[in-house]
């Protein structure tokens, strides 16, 4: 069904150099800079629906500011008088809590916390925190980012993705990767067990007695795991680990290895290993991207189950304790399930490029 015809908005230079500014200031509340972006927009021509694709709104949303500014103009975009008790806090308060936590940090610290916002603002601690949650402003949280910088990013990201999402005929997919210098630790006092209303506890410090490194090779396509620990990470050890895959893996199926660019991984003694078998073919994923390797899953499985909170007074007990969860994971495998496309993935990065561009994220 077609959608029903707008009334057009013309707007006069004052009031679209007014919503450009209040579209790209960051002292703006965000509610209010949504609004003008949804007039700017909507005064293109473009529909409720497109407008709401575009800014990430619902378009009843788009409908409601768009329909205000026609008939009140630049007034209409602002909130109207609620019942109850006048406000004791104005807008421009509010903003100036919302400027101040985005655009400085206090003197004795690098982020805002509630109680010395609320020294600076002369406001309750409560009220800041209000505002703070209001507009999703979170100072106390950091969180991590990586951007791959390889020149072939592209091309790895859709040669890796494709083997996961339509893998050859006749052949084995194995994502391979090291977990290196794993500890064996054990507590300097015994643990005491869990009670109902209180977790079970261990004490801060530990004793080590020893490192160990996992090699490990996940089949794509059935979950089953092949793995081996070896005292040290070198390209002897991984020559071995190869050796160890190519003994399990049938003589009639060609193999298909998902590999990252650690150096150990690009010896003249792996690369001869590979040129006398030509069944094999290797698949490098993009640098800094270890998230594209099927196998850092498991290690993350094995970490949170078995690892993390193990206790091993040598380093047989932990590969035994190794061992013994890949004999439990291999009695009835799963394999992670990829979903997602090598277009999709390259269109979320390029979303995440733009969004944090300087003058987007000053928007």
């Amino acid at each position: 069904m077609a959608e029903r015809r707008q009334a057009v908005i013309d707007l006069r230079e004052a009031e679209r150099a007014e919503l450009r500014s209040l579209a790209a200031r960051r002292t703006t509340a965000q509610a209010l800079a949504l609004r003008a972006r949804i007039v700017l927009a909507s005064a293109t021509g473009a529909q409720h629906k497109q407008v709401a694709a575009e800014l990430a709104c619902d378009p009843q949303t788009v409908r409601k500011w768009r329909n205000r500014f026609i008939g009140l103009r630049l007034d209409g975009l602002q909130d109207e008088p609620r019942s109850g008790s006048p406000r004791s806090i104005d807008d421009q308060r509010i903003e100036q809590v919302i400027a101040r936590t985005l655009e400085s940090t206090p003197p004795d610290a690098t982020h805002w916390s509630s109680r010395g916002m609320a020294r600076a603002s002369g406001l309750s601690v409560s009220t800041v925190q209000r505002v703070w949650r209001a507009f999703g402003l979170q100072p106390h949280r950091l969180e991590t980012f990586k951007l791959s910088t390889d020149p072939d990013f592209v091309a790895k990201v859709r040669d890796v993705v494709g083997l996961y999402m339509a893998p050859p005929d006749r052949a084995l997919v194995l994502c391979v990767d090291e977990k290196s210098q794993i500890q064996a630790l054990d507590r300097s006092q015994p643990m005491l067990p869990m009670r109902p209303g209180q977790p079970a506890r261990r004490s801060h410090d530990y004793k080590r007695h020893g490192t160990t490194s996992l090699f490990a090779a996940l089949d794509v396509a059935t979950g089953r795991v092949i793995g081996e620990c070896y005292p040290r990470h070198r390209a002897t050890e991984f020559r071995r680990f190869l050796d160890r895959i190519e003994a399990d893996v049938p003589a009639d199926l060609d193999v298909h290895l998902v590999m990252d660019n650690y150096a150990t991984h690009k010896t003249q003694l792996i690369r001869d290993w590979l040129v006398k078998r030509p069944r094999w073919h290797v698949h490098l994923t993009p640098t800094s991207s270890s998230w594209l390797n099927q196998v850092e899953r498991f290690f993350a499985l094995i970490t949170d189950k078995k690892i993390r909170r193990g206790i091993h007074q040598s380093i047989a007990a932990l590969k035994a304790d190794i061992s013994s969860f890949i004999d439990h994971h291999n009695a009835a495998p799963k394999p992670f399930r990829w979903t997602k496309s090598a277009p999709d993935i390259l269109a979320s990065i390029e979303r995440f490029c733009i969004r944090n561009t300087p003058e987007n994220a000053n928007a």
